[in-house]
């Protein structure tokens, strides 16, 4: 008898590559006579016996065959990942052996097959990343983000190494269209929430990580919705010398934006197109292009808006109607060269120029008059479901010329250098950013024929109409500035990773620093240069324990240096000596992989801790962020995130994850009160699932739950009088697929199918229980009562879409 039907087993899995990271198919993988073959994707598993020493053996026609010597232990889940060499004058196997990297450095990985098929309104890699505890987000029309008690602009994102940017003068998330992110092109996305290495860059929050694909045959994919579609093609040259994917993605948000309360006449055209170029010159040369280009246009005329709110006993209703329209333009350009070059074995290089070009222009004049009361409810009345009794009469006039030309430039050099059981990392970036900037925008408020005077004038007479009022008028608010500036940044880091043995337990630690120098010349006159160092560092723990357990404690100072938003002050003026925001952070983490229903799990832990100091004030409005610029304050924010991940359903990834925070600030020593991103727990679910006798029916499940953010009160007002919070957000995603054409199946077709290698159609249905959540409040003022109602500013609704996914 065999040794599988007596002995113990353990289970040796993972992905073969070529030298240029690319997958490989159809490798023999053997052992005493046992046998499979990895896949398309180059994945493969197989299981092997426990306690006793094996050569597996990984063979094919094209590379040299390589030998892995392996001992395992009773249920062990052994990743082995290989590097396949064709050339046989270089002698002996490249291994990368089960280092936990992501484990390691508190990172978590997700698979574009997860990302692609989880439904959400805007589906991608944002959508995936706000069911993680410690990311959040109340508004699924935006693609960003806040983690751990950070806001948007605290986010560095990453595309092959490349830091990428978005448009700064969006303040509405039915306005972003499309992230720079395409899902159709991604290979690897990695997520740090926290607690990260020197050489990422300086912000406060988190990494986002992600690698494009490099093909390695032709092949082309096609989705189509009711929201838009995307089109992707990868292409490979005959001597495979030359690789290219390239994608083109169209969106538009009208079956979002008419489920609102607001009626409108909306005609949104979001489009990008972008490749990622490979070359492989030689053994040693590597070269490639990232390129981007963006247009977003947001054309948005509201007609009519009933909004409905108050208790059972005393409902109310605004009803507004509008007159005048906005017209929003984001046009991006991005493009990026990058060179690796292989010195040797243990040394590389690399290269990286990119250039980013943005155009902005927001333009809008609305005139929005309102009538505010008791809503009729009595069934058959004239007035039913109309305001019976008017309590306010009003008109806000709301105008905008505000238009953004932003270029920014980077060069930059990295290096690696290897050698036994440690490494080296290293770098120098150096980027120029000039913005010309123009703000002309106001409001005008009149409330039964009075005009409202801003709320921030301390006027002595405020018993209007009763009292004629004689003081000069002026705008509710206004802000009006033009800037013309130049930040020119020089960073550095430098950083060492290394491995040892801590008697039967593994250790790996890393250390490094990071440099950042910087001077804002300009509108306000030059400053003088200002410099940071941000010491960081990693260590984690594996002990020699049955249970596989990892230990991580990481962190160290953290500053972000102000970009062009966080210099520019509520007034619109830059304060040009704005000092970066520092943050002391610590980071415990521990992984415990284990075996449930004899499939692998994984539970991830993790307390931490930030001490903020110059930091510098902001208030949110939807996503716009709008900064003080004075580094008057403290804060801090402390927390606990859990994530329970692994296969609740056989081979389906699935993960429900909580996360606790509190974040709280200290502006000029008034005390602590919390800050706008006081996300006070969070929980998320995403979870797949299919039918045992129709497995080719599959279901996808998003679900996310955030408790209210500190955004209920006026934006104008003291957030040390009014802590007002918005209501807990709400928000079930759902999504039903059937397989037509599985990637795996070996079935033949003869008819015109057989030209698809997969083909699926998927119904999704967003907010499933019709949740009303909101992101902001609209208040309006009754000037006889001089009471202020807050109106909530409603998201979307119950919406089903259709989905149709192909691939060549």
């Amino acid at each position: 008898m065999s040794f599988s039907s007596l002995a113990q087993l353990a289970k040796v899995k993972g992905t073969l590559l070529d030298a240029q990271n690319r997958p490989l198919s159809n490798v023999n993988i053997s052992f005493l006579g046992h046998t499979t073959q990895s896949n398309a994707k180059g994945f493969y598993a197989i299981k092997v016996p426990v306690n006793k020493k094996i050569n597996l053996v990984f063979s094919h026609l094209s590379f040299k065959k390589s030998t892995v010597s392996l001992l395992l232990k009773n249920s062990e889940d052994y990743e082995l990942n290989l590097v396949m060499n064709e050339h046989e004058e270089q002698m002996g196997e490249i291994i990368i052996t089960k280092d936990k990297k992501s484990q390691i450095q508190g990172i978590t990985t997700i698979t574009p097959d997860v990302i692609k098929k989880t439904p959400g309104a805007n589906a991608g890699i944002e959508n995936v990343l706000k069911t993680l505890a410690g990311v959040n987000s109340n508004n699924e029309l935006s693609t960003q983000y806040s983690v751990r008690g950070g806001n948007y602009d605290e986010n560095l994102v990453y595309v092959n190494e490349i830091e990428v940017y978005r448009p700064f003068l969006i303040r509405s998330g039915q306005q972003e269209g499309l992230s720079f992110t395409n899902t159709d092109l991604v290979q690897n996305v990695n997520f740090s929430a926290g607690g990260f290495q020197a050489k990422y860059g300086d912000k406060l929050s988190s990494v986002l990580d992600i690698t494009y694909r490099n093909p390695t045959q032709f092949a082309a994919a096609f989705e189509a919705s009711f929201l838009g579609g995307s089109l992707a093609v990868d292409a490979v040259s005959k001597n495979k010398k030359w690789t290219a994917v390239t994608g083109v993605r169209y969106r538009n948000n009208s079956l979002l934006v008419n489920s609102q309360d607001t009626e409108t006449n909306y005609t949104p055209s979001f489009v990008d197109v972008q490749t990622n170029v490979n070359y492989q010159a030689s053994a040693k040369w590597q070269w490639s292009f990232l390129g981007n280009i963006s247009q977003n246009k947001y054309d948005y005329e509201p007609l009519l808006r009933k909004t409905k709110f108050g208790t059972a006993d005393k409902p109310m209703l605004l009803t507004v109607f509008y007159d005048g329209q906005e017209k929003d333009k984001y046009q991006t350009y991005f493009a990026a060269l990058k060179t690796t070059f292989k010195a040797s074995d243990r040394l590389i290089f690399k290269f990286i120029g990119s250039v980013y070009h943005t155009l902005e222009q927001e333009h809008f004049d609305i005139l929005a008059q309102y009538r505010l009361g008791e809503n009729d409810t009595t069934i058959g009345t004239e007035t039913y479901d109309d305001v019976s009794y008017t309590s306010g009469i009003g008109t806000q006039l709301n105008h905008a010329r505000n238009d953004l030309d932003a270029l920014i430039l980077n060069s930059e050099v990295k290096g690696f250098y290897d050698w036994a059981k440690s490494n080296l990392e290293f770098g120098v970036k150096y980027t120029r950013e000039s913005i010309r900037d123009r703000i002309m925008e106001w409001e005008v408020v009149d409330s039964a024929g009075f005009s409202i005077n801003p709320p921030i004038i301390n006027f002595a007479q405020k018993d209007e109409p009763y009292t004629s009022f004689t003081g000069p008028l002026a705008p509710y608010q206004s802000v009006f500035a033009t800037n013309f500036n130049t930040i020119n940044r020089f960073s550095a880091f430098v950083q060492w990773n290394a491995k040892s043995n801590l008697e039967n337990a593994q250790l790996w630690y890393t250390a490094g620093v990071r440099m950042q120098n910087w001077g804002v010349s300009g509108t306000n006159a030059p400053a003088n240069s200002q410099t940071v160092f941000s010491p960081r560092a990693q260590l984690a723990l594996k002990p020699n324990w049955e249970k596989e357990m990892i230990f991580r404690i990481s962190g160290g100072y953290y500053y972000q240096p102000p970009f062009y938003r966080e210099l520019r002050d509520a007034s619109g003026a830059v304060q040009p000596n704005v000092k970066a925001q520092q943050s002391v952070q610590v980071v415990l983490g521990n992984e415990y992989s284990f075996q449930m229903w004899k499939r692998p799990f994984k539970l991830v832990s993790e307390l931490y801790y930030k001490s903020l100091t110059d930091v510098n004030n902001y208030t949110i409005d939807n996503v716009r962020i709008r900064y003080a610029a004075n580094n008057d304050a403290k804060a801090y924010a402390q927390g606990l995130d859990f994530r329970l991940n692994g296969e609740f359903v056989p081979g389906t990834e699935s993960w429900f994850s909580f996360g606790y925070l509190k974040t709280e600030e200290n502006s000029n020593n008034k005390g602590y009160i919390a800050r706008p991103t006081d996300q006070r727990l969070k929980f998320g679910v995403l979870f797949q699932d299919y039918m045992p006798n129709i497995p080719s029916m599959k279901l996808y499940l998003n679900l996310v739950y955030n408790t209210g953010l500190p955004g209920g009160s006026p934006s104008y007002s003291d957030p040390y009088v009014y802590q007002n919070r918005l209501n807990d957000y709400r928000r079930v995603d759902i999504g039903f697929s059937k397989i037509l054409i599985d990637a795996a199946s070996t079935k033949v077709r003869k008819n015109w199918l057989g030209n698809f290698k997969e083909l699926s159609i998927g119904l999704e249905i967003f907010n499933l229980f019709n949740n009303q959540n909101a992101i902001t409040n609209t208040w309006v003022r009754d000037v006889y009562s001089k009471n202020e109602y807050a109106i909530p500013n409603y998201m979307t609704t119950r919406i089903f879409n259709v989905k149709l996914n192909a691939k060549l």
